[in-house]
């Protein structure tokens, strides 16, 4: 690096680099080196010419982590009361504070608990739930396949539980289980899909990024033509545009008890994501960096696939088919706190819940009565807003610029 003002950061310095080039005494470094060794301390990221300015400028980044987290916290927060105001019928603020203080002290309810309490907040609760599992799931599945156009549903869970849904909505299919047959349907199809990837994968050689991505592209490309036909053979134009409305994503089926599951399910997966952190920082360096590093590979695959499986199977038989946000929130998310898991996975969670909150609330008040389908807003919003964020400076994943 020629002396000056020094480059702009690569934000992906921590995982998305490849192995030294060098295997000897960089690899035996890395055998020596604290697991995982911070990049800043190979040579080949050593810059002479500048001294100690990467570690100064990595110590104001972390400090920087903690105030943008409690901001992002509190905008959560009042996003979720403020949410509830709007709808078919706007609510003053000040009466859903009230509302909601009301339920807290056990008070008796007043004129607006039945709207804002169990209508409401758990719509708005489910959408954050969803919006940070979706986060959550596209930093994992990044991290599983090493492909910056890797989203949850690359391995063709949203397509097998279109394919369930659209079961049920066709033909009457788990009719006896009621409000939940829809949510039953997508589940099992989710799964169902999940495992006949697992099963291709393995059956050719082991959980490798190729595979997974070809098995994943290729059954959801087939699942989708399946959940199409079924459309067809229906001849119910009702049912066709309930099939398109599920798969476009909608939260506002929530209920009370829709929600605890998922809620429990993303708070148990992103905690123990962020606890191995230091191994899916190696697993994103590459496999062979990974396994110089102590890290078993092939388990920590299978850790991943399995966890992302159940968790994208679960959000999308509780809200169908979002699209984008599990894109578009992990690269925002390291454009602004660099690449490391330690720091993408919280600041990723908390964007996705408030930015899948704020969209739910456009597509309530864009063409009131009727509601917009999520998938619909989150690429219409979503689209502009990543590219003026990639514009804003360099990016690097996986060695691409």
């Amino acid at each position: 690096m020629p002396s000056g003002e020094p480059e702009s950061e690569d934000l992906s310095a921590h995982v998305f680099t490849t192995a030294p080039r060098d295997q000897g005494a960089n690899t035996e470094r890395l055998r020596r080196a604290p697991f995982p060794p911070h990049p800043r301390s190979c040579p080949s990221h050593r810059s002479v010419s500048h001294g100690e300015k990467p570690r100064r400028s990595s110590v104001r980044r972390r400090l920087a982590f903690w105030p943008l987290l409690l901001l992002l916290l509190l905008a959560t927060l009042g996003s979720l009361v403020a949410s509830l105001a709007f709808g078919s019928e706007r609510i003053p603020v000040g009466e859903v504070v009230t509302a909601v203080t009301d339920r807290f002290a056990g008070r008796d309810p007043g004129r607006w608990d039945v709207i804002v309490w169990e209508l409401r907040m758990p719509r708005a609760l489910l959408a954050v739930v969803v919006g940070a599992g979706l986060a959550v799931a596209g930093v994992g599945m990044q991290t599983l396949v090493r492909n910056p156009l890797a989203d949850p549903f690359l391995l063709g869970i949203s397509s097998g539980a279109s394919v369930g849904a659209t079961a049920v909505i066709t033909t009457g299919f788990l009719g006896g289980l009621g409000i939940y047959a829809v949510s039953t349907g997508a589940l099992l199809g989710a799964v169902g899909s999940a495992l006949l990837v697992w099963l291709v994968a393995t059956a050719q050689g082991g959980l490798t990024p190729l595979r997974l991505v070809l098995s994943g592209v290729v059954l959801s490309s087939g699942l989708s033509a399946i959940a199409s036909f079924l459309v067809f053979l229906s001849g119910d134009p009702r049912a066709a545009n309930s099939v398109m409305f599920w798969m476009l994503g909608s939260v506002g089926g929530a209920t009370w008890e829709k929600l605890w599951v998922p809620a429990v399910l993303v708070a148990l997966l992103g905690a123990g994501m962020l606890a191995l952190h230091r191994w899916m920082d190696a697993l994103a360096a590459g496999p062979d960096t990974a396994s110089a590093l102590g890290v078993n590979v092939a388990a920590m695959r299978t850790t991943l696939f399995v966890g992302l499986a159940v968790l994208v199977g679960v959000l999308v038989a509780v809200s169908g088919g979002i699209g984008f946000v599990g894109l578009i929130v992990p690269h925002a998310a390291r454009l602004v706190v660099g690449a490391r898991h330690r720091v993408v996975l919280p600041v990723a969670a908390l964007g996705g819940g408030l930015f899948l909150l704020w969209v739910d609330v456009v597509a309530r008040l864009a063409v009131r009565p009727q509601e917009i389908p999520l998938g619909v807003v989150t690429g219409v919003v979503g689209a502009p807003l990543f590219l003026l964020l990639m514009g804003r400076g360099r990016y690097r994943f996986g060695g691409q610029q």
